[in-house]
């Protein structure tokens, strides 16, 4: 979600050690590269977008019994089935399940069923390190004029400070992945956004190992990962790459800076799924970033389908106080209506898909 740094070949030093290593999988419970590839090669090429509806600007706003909106959702996830996007990562948050477990569960039920009506698969992503660290349930704040992601939330954020905050967390986390270990609509649990973002640095290791030591207590059908984000934060990513069946990453880059990210990460042999890319004012396009994913079968998640409060057309470092459309989007691929902002972009994204 912020800026990302491209993977210089000496940041591969710190990560040789867990390449191949035949004895991860027993101490960590780590898949095995063989286990992870054979779960993904009944899939075909995997691309889609980060999702939320545009109905919502947060977590909450969108998971919340008042505000969760299945009209929205199903006709958006349409406008993604048309393109033949056929994944989608979505962000959970821990205070809408502690506010109404049950319902939070069914919610999320219904949202499967949407996207699976739509031929979609769901990345589902437990906690988040980015944006707002305070979040409150009931009504939402509006979007500020002109700012990225003005509402969007952490989780668990300022939380983790409370008493008693950890328990809570190993209990939502260990009732979401029990009740759908066995969905076969759900691609990966991603648990853990950016970890170290908004200066945490390190701090965030330990709510890390946490959830990954709870994930294998569940040992869900589905695979398990937490993706590279920051290649200067060393300890986190060594921890992700061991931990992970699946790697996944983000990069923003140019195409060709995103390309050696990729080669590099193929040297752990497992599958490899780019959870965030496309922000256009960082030559990181469809155009140019795209074709080479499919190139080199690595799964496709841009940040963004339709425009909505969270304001993503909007550049990270960029406001418009005004609120005036940005002439260049820096996220995102339609417009509440349905139409789409460049049709050259829909037209290849079509193409790669057989859509045409």
């Amino acid at each position: 979600m912020k800026i990302k740094l491209w993977l210089p070949i000496v940041g591969l030093i710190f990560l040789l050690p867990f390449i191949s290593d035949a004895q991860n999988s027993k101490s960590t419970g780590q898949w095995s590269a063989a286990k992870a590839n054979a779960c993904y090669a009944k899939y075909p090429w995997l691309n889609g977008s980060d999702f939320i509806p545009s109905t919502a600007i947060n977590q909450l706003e969108m998971w919340q019994a008042d505000t969760f909106d299945p009209k929205t959702i199903d006709r958006e996830l349409g406008y993604a089935e048309g393109i033949g996007f056929n994944a989608m990562r979505v962000f959970l948050h821990s205070m809408a399940w502690q506010q109404d477990p049950k319902g939070f569960k069914q919610r999320v039920s219904q949202y499967l069923a949407i996207a699976d009506k739509h031929h979609i698969k769901t990345l589902f992503v437990f906690f988040d390190d980015c944006w707002n660290p305070t979040a409150k349930n009931g009504k939402q704040p509006e979007p500020k004029t002109g700012i990225h992601n003005s509402g969007w939330l952490q989780d668990p954020g300022n939380r983790l400070n409370n008493a008693g905050e950890i328990p809570l967390l190993q209990k939502y986390v260990t009732d979401i992945l029990t009740t759908f270990k066995h969905d076969k609509r759900i691609l990966l649990w991603d648990l853990y956004n950016e970890p170290g973002n908004s200066g945490k640095g390190n701090k965030s290791l330990d709510l890390l190992s946490k959830i990954f030591t709870w994930g294998r207590a569940v040992n869900p059908d589905q695979p398990l990962s937490a993706g590279l984000w920051d290649w200067g934060l060393e300890k986190l990513n060594a921890f992700q790459i061991k931990h992970s069946d699946v790697v996944t990453y983000h990069d923003y880059e140019d195409p060709d800076k995103h390309e050696r990210v990729v080669q590099i990460l193929k040297a752990f042999g497992r599958p490899i799924i780019c959870t965030e890319y496309m922000a256009r004012l960082r030559n990181s396009t469809f155009e140019n970033t795209m074709p080479m994913l499919k190139r080199e079968h690595v799964a496709a998640i841009n940040w963004g389908l339709v425009s909505g409060k969270t304001n993503t057309i909007y550049a990270w470092d960029q406001p418009m106080p005004g609120g005036e459309e940005p002439k260049l989007w820096f996220h995102d691929v339609f417009r509440k209506d349905g139409t789409v902002y460049k049709t050259e972009e829909v037209s290849l994204i079509k193409k790669l898909n057989n859509k045409e």
